[in-house]
């Protein structure tokens, strides 16, 4: 009995590691399947496809960037741009993604073309967005060893060298730099609730009602910071800093 139990424990993981393998390979297939479904210009199917494969907790650059594709082709801009921002948060390099955003955004009716009021920000921002969460992150723990490691050496061991001395205080102020950059990175990306306008009429009013004065048209794809919520509305500011109330359901979180 014990040697049968044992048998069973040891094939546990194998069962569970090919079901785990065959779970990737059918999302592979529906992935390539809704890929050929977009160049065959089945837009629909293929954005069903993407969205399937979403609602499995799956989630890529490419996915998001075939999606928002596919949402563009159809003319939806609100939820092409929503897709190219997902995209971009995961991978901010991607050159195609910055390209088909500004492409995209470009076809918004409504253009904000308000100018930021924190220039310092702007430059911060400038210098974070295309580097990844994770790439700073780890930036700043090797910056935090490499200032242990020189920490030691002085007063662990008692080196006095002058370079061992300016070498700490360098790799201070980088490590210092360094954890101020992710953590306005991570408060950017994750903590800031950003979102898209999706819908073709976006009235934006001056408070949570519909009884209210309309204090903007807004258009799809624009893109707004949630700065609170009452029910089912989203106060929200806009990039040109103007604000209003819009329901929920007429946005999407990024």
């Amino acid at each position: 009995m014990a040697k049968r139990i044992l048998w069973l424990l040891l094939l546990v993981p194998v069962v569970i590691s090919f079901g785990v393998e065959a779970d990737a390979q059918t999302r592979r297939e529906a992935f390539d399947q809704a890929n050929r479904l977009f160049q065959d210009g089945r837009y629909d199917s293929a954005i069903v496809l993407y969205e399937r494969i979403l609602a499995d907790r799956v989630e890529s650059a490419s996915l998001y960037f075939n999606l928002g594709n596919a949402y563009f082709k159809q003319g939806d801009i609100g939820r092409a741009v929503l897709n190219y921002l997902r995209a971009e948060r995961l991978d901010p390099r991607d050159d195609d993604i910055s390209a088909n955003l500004e492409f995209a955004r470009g076809y918004t009716r409504v253009q904000m073309e308000g100018v930021k009021l924190n220039p310092i920000s702007g430059v911060i921002e400038s210098i974070i967005d295309p580097v990844r969460l994770n790439t700073l992150a780890w930036i700043s723990s090797l910056l935090f060893i490499a200032f242990f490691v020189l920490l030691s050496l002085r007063y662990g061991l008692d080196f006095r060298d002058a370079w061992l001395r300016r070498s700490a205080v360098l790799i201070l102020v980088l490590l210092i730099a360094a954890s101020l950059l992710t953590t306005y990175k991570y408060r950017h990306d994750y903590l800031t609730r950003r979102a898209v306008l999706t819908c073709d009429q976006c009235p934006v009013y001056i408070g949570p009602s519909e009884d209210l004065d309309v204090e903007l048209q807004g258009a799809p794809g624009l893109v707004v910071e949630i700065v609170d919520q009452s029910g089912d509305w989203y106060n929200v500011l806009f990039e040109n800093k103007r604000r209003g109330w819009i329901r929920s359901d007429l946005v999407a979180e990024v």
